[in-house]
């Protein structure tokens, strides 16, 4: 099979919910995990100081233990959890797109790993050419009708 036809939303959907499935199981078993990934995704509330953000991998590893798998809740899209960073323990709240989770691993042993890209499943949306998106709008319609006038 080819890498491509793991890029589809088809295979993102059904890989998000593997991960969603996984981590709701390790919740009810109150397992603590670990998890790699894309860092480049990932919210941070309040945002990390620059020297703390800039210091993260590409592919960073979390573990959700103590206080971090206490605070941690999933839904539908995110994981989320508090975590301390740096010398000085700076407080976060981490917010991780389901598909910016690359590992899960329970000890050493990894459980779940996603292939895909992070971006975000992509609804299927109708194609609109230019012009028709143009007159969507009442106010570009108006301007339209004026500039033909004169």
């Amino acid at each position: 099979m080819p890498l491509e036809n793991l890029e589809t939303s088809k295979y993102k959907k059904l890989i998000q919910n593997h991960i969603l499935a996984t981590i709701e199981y390790l919740f009810d078993e109150n397992q603590e995990f670990g998890i790699a990934c894309d860092i480049s995704v990932v919210n941070f509330s309040p945002s990390l100081p620059k020297e703390i953000q800039n210091s993260l991998p590409e592919i960073t590893l979390f573990m959700l233990a103590n206080y971090s798998f206490e605070s941690a809740s999933v839904d539908q899209d995110y994981l989320s959890f508090e975590a301390g960073f740096g010398p000085n323990n700076f407080g976060a709240l981490v917010q991780i797109p389901l598909l910016a989770i690359k590992q899960i691993f329970v000890d050493e042993y990894p459980i779940l790993i996603n292939v895909t890209s992070s971006s975000k499943i992509e609804e299927e949306k109708e194609e609109v050419d230019s012009m028709s998106a143009l007159l969507n709008n009442p106010e570009n319609a108006k301007l339209l009708k004026k500039k033909k006038k004169g």
